[in-house]
């Protein structure tokens, strides 16, 4: 069984619609940027959550905020979840 992907195209445009990112700065290279040195804050990064959590009727749990802090981390922690929440 297949399940969504969520992908760092996914991530840039919830970002720009919940923390008002720039999706044109935010490129591939940056992956393993923390998203303190991208700019954001705490409370861009709960609405972000919030946002994947609705958009891919998922649960995130605490540490997403804490364990992820590079938008790679964080892609890689949603599609974890995708496959469990699939299987």
């Amino acid at each position: 069984m297949t399940h969504p992907t969520f992908t760092f195209d996914t991530l840039k445009d919830i970002l720009r619609e919940g923390a008002g990112a720039d999706p044109d700065t935010l490129t591939d290279t940056l992956l393993d940027t923390t998203f303190e040195d991208l700019g954001f804050e705490s409370l861009a990064l709960l609405e972000t959550l919030s946002r994947i959590e609705r958009q891919y009727d998922i649960a995130l749990d605490d540490t997403a905020l804490t364990g992820t802090a590079t938008p790679r981390a964080l892609i890689t922690l949603v599609n974890e979840q995708l496959s469990g929440a699939a299987a």
